[in-house]
């Protein structure tokens, strides 16, 4: 059996979610977002079900004993995130995006200090510092009047709630890694996003009469996200984390808005601003800065991504 070197994991892993970000943007007029989360997941299920399934009776009694966790980490991490950042791509472009959500990291880091009581290293408020110094210059598109009125994209406020989303989610994850199994989770997590997003997708589809067009980009898009962004990304990268640690593996993330923005230029014909290039450096320094000199152990909750949504 050939053996896949865990670095060529990780590359795969960010790749896929990179290419989330732009898929996600290309069909955005095709595809509303609702409809898209929830065909995702429903393809998710499908897929991941015969494999994680044969655990979930064994697992079920420690899933049921932190049923109201689980509930929450399925509205944040499978029905909220991908959602939010799907309506994001409608108005914002995926370059944008993907630089924005870079900053996740630190989002955590400062969630986990209010959460966990997590104290955060002199590195780690440096490397906030930056980020989010990076995040308000892209925002910005590195105009002060801009900043100064609060007159932001409203694409890219609703990556701002994307993120927030996936960082709750992960500081959750932190918490009860070694309490609830990770593969029955993630399928339980799935099961309960698919029933919260039932009646938004009834909704979008069936009342407010919202347009779908049906093409192979559409169907491609769907099985693309549901089985690739979801769990081919999620099986690679818990495999690759758990043979080099969260430490090294957290950098890879990095990778995201770099593919991403490869894959926007050569493929929906974007183009990477000046500002946008600066606003992604200090992110991508500042959340280098926070992850990789800080303790592994301090962001043991990104091994756990049981959600592949990126």
């Amino acid at each position: 059996m050939v053996r896949i070197s865990p670095y060529a994991l990780l590359v795969l892993a960010n790749l896929l979610w990179g290419g989330n970000f732009v898929i996600g943007r290309a069909i955005a007029e095709s595809l509303p977002p609702y409809t898209l989360s929830f065909l995702r997941w429903c393809t998710a299920l499908f897929v991941f079900l015969p494999f994680a399934w044969p655990n979930v009776r064994q697992e079920w009694p420690s899933v049921r004993k932190h049923m109201p966790t689980v509930i929450f980490m399925a509205l944040t991490g499978v029905a909220g995130f991908n959602t939010l950042l799907y309506i994001a791509l409608h108005y914002t472009t995926s370059i944008n995006a993907s630089l924005v959500n870079s900053s996740t990291p630190i989002v955590i880091c400062i969630l986990s200090f209010f959460m966990l009581r997590e104290r955060l290293s002199k590195h780690q408020t440096a490397g906030i510092i930056l980020s989010l110094a990076g995040v308000l210059f892209i925002l910005s598109k590195g105009s002060l009047a801009t900043l100064l009125a609060f007159s932001f994209n409203i694409g890219d406020l609703f990556v701002i709630a994307a993120l927030i989303c996936w960082s709750i989610y992960s500081v959750l994850v932190k918490r009860y890694t070694g309490i609830l199994p990770g593969y029955s989770t993630f399928l339980i997590c799935i099961i309960i996003g698919i029933i919260i997003l039932l009646p938004f997708f009834i909704y979008e589809a069936l009342i407010a009469h919202v347009p779908i067009t049906w093409s192979f980009a559409s169907l491609f898009t769907v099985l693309y996200t549901g089985i690739f962004a979801s769990i081919v990304a999620f099986i690679s990268w818990n495999s690759a984390v758990a043979q080099v640690g969260p430490g090294k593996a957290s950098i890879f993330l990095n990778l995201i808005p770099v593919f991403a923005s490869i894959f926007a230029i050569l493929f929906i014909d974007e183009r990477l601003t000046w500002y946008q290039a600066a606003g992604g450096i200090f992110v991508v320094l500042g959340v280098y800065i926070s992850t990789r000199i800080a303790n592994s152990s301090a962001h043991g909750s990104l091994p756990q991504k049981q959600s592949a949504g990126r």
